[in-house]
């Protein structure tokens, strides 16, 4: 404004006479107008910076990533072993010195496995041969969600074993197995169905050792498939391969 000529007498308002009509003070202005002109500074966290700048406590982090057996490790144990070190420093300074210097650990990507995954087959010819089982959620309205189990032979798509509990516990998933081995095999015992293989994710029912232990005992085979690779995990005939 202070730059706009007056239409009047052809004249700029000029500073003084715009800041004493809208009631600011000049000094405002200059500084507003030197400050515009220096360089930004970078951005760094708010707060206290600590004892240690950031390229000390970065090379104490690869001290303990050096020292560690592991090849990556998370920024809260990074975090732990600096205070039993005795850096005492906040967790989020080490996160986020961690990721700017790329030193954080893998995300856990899956990596190409290339043909190795269609390899094989998961549809054998004769039937008791492989099953596969799995876990899926379902909303009642009685009891809201609860987690079914199922057991599907994989040469006749047909479901040997079905089971549905209010918690998807390591013991509900061995009951459509059961079923299966009962209805199949003729009893629960020891190498039952023996020559049968079971394919199965890697959910936490399926890994445990109760679940494990129990096909073991039962004559199965465990079957995991591959991580990631659903494609490895069915029976239809859009998932016929497998290892």
């Amino acid at each position: 404004m202070s730059t706009v000529p007056s239409v009047s007498v052809n004249r700029r308002y000029g500073l003084s006479r715009v800041c004493r009509v809208w009631g600011i003070a000049r000094a405002g202005i200059y500084r507003r107008r030197r400050t515009a002109n220096l360089p930004v500074p970078p951005r760094r966290r708010p707060g206290p910076r600590g004892a240690m700048p950031d390229a000390a406590l970065v090379a104490e982090v690869r001290t303990v990533l050096d020292d560690s057996p592991f090849h990556g490790e998370g920024y809260r144990k990074v975090w732990a072993r600096l205070r039993h070190r005795g850096v005492r420093t906040s967790k989020e300074r080490v996160r986020r010195l961690m990721r700017e210097h790329h030193l954080s650990a893998g995300t856990g990507r899956a990596t190409p496995r290339g043909p190795q995954t269609h390899d094989g087959t998961i549809i054998p010819e004769t039937m008791d041969a492989m099953w596969g089982t799995d876990m899926t959620a379902a909303l009642t309205a009685r009891h809201g969600q609860v987690a079914v189990f199922v057991a599907v032979d994989h040469c006749s798509a047909e479901c040997v074993g079905i089971h549905a509990a209010l918690h998807g516990t390591r013991f509900e998933a061995l009951e459509p197995v059961r079923q299966g081995v009962t209805a199949r095999f003729g009893a629960i015992g020891e190498d039952a169905a023996a020559g049968l293989s079971l394919r199965h994710d890697h959910g936490s029912q399926y890994m445990s050792h109760d679940f494990q232990n129990e096909i073991r005992w039962l004559g199965i085979a465990s079957s995991p498939a591959f991580v990631r690779a659903p494609e490895g995990n069915g029976c239809g005939p859009s998932a016929s391969s497998g290892r």
